[in-house]
């Protein structure tokens, strides 16, 4: 069952998946191991139930080994994101499990909006938005829904609970990029 040479998205999708059946006492499906588990690693969990966002927690640095990180974000898609009650027992099936691996994000240098806008790359770069205490991010799955950078950048300044045509000296912006893994299916087995 365990195995060292699974592809590491096999293993991140099953980690996070048996963390959240742990979780509502439901039967475990089989995990994978992988020496890269023990390793510092940044994800994001999102969880999608008939193509609709269900849940989504993730890091943003590597701060703790891969395998917690993983496994406590998909507790926390599932349990504890704001916009949505916690997940039931019900919708364990129904619910797809997807992992996005982050690299480390890179500040950009910038003069104003228009030179930020014009060093990002759409469906490439996640973004993460600073002014201050204020923080906001999108993964790069998110330039599918906002394919425009304006609009994309518009709706991450309201994610950090700005205007949507917010500009100032304390703005900050770093990129990031990913690898993703998304179940073929509701369930896996």
């Amino acid at each position: 069952m365990p195995s060292t040479n699974t592809p590491l998205g096999r293993v991140l999708l099953s980690q996070a998946r048996k963390a959240i059946a742990d979780a509502l006492d439901l039967p475990a499906p089989a995990t994978f191991d992988d020496p890269q588990l023990a390793e510092r690693g940044a994800t994001f969990v999102t969880l999608t139930i008939d193509g609709e966002l269900r849940g989504c927690i993730g890091s943003l640095n590597a701060h703790r080994a891969l395998g917690i990180d993983v496994v406590e974000n998909a507790r926390a898609a599932a349990f504890s994101d704001p916009r949505f009650p916690p997940l039931s027992a019900d919708e364990f099936d129904k619910v797809r499990v997807e992992v996005s691996l982050l690299s480390a994000p890179e500040f950009l240098e910038f003069r104003d909006e228009a030179d930020a806008l014009a060093q990002i790359r759409p469906g490439i770069d996640g973004v993460i938005f600073f002014n201050g205490c204020q923080k906001a991010t999108f993964l790069p799955q998110v330039w599918d829904q906002l394919p425009d950078k304006a609009s994309f950048m518009g709706a991450l300044k309201q994610k950090a609970r700005l205007p949507v045509d917010f500009w100032g000296p304390n703005v900050m912006i770093a990129t990031y990029q990913v690898q993703k893994w998304r179940e073929a299916s509701h369930n896996p087995e």
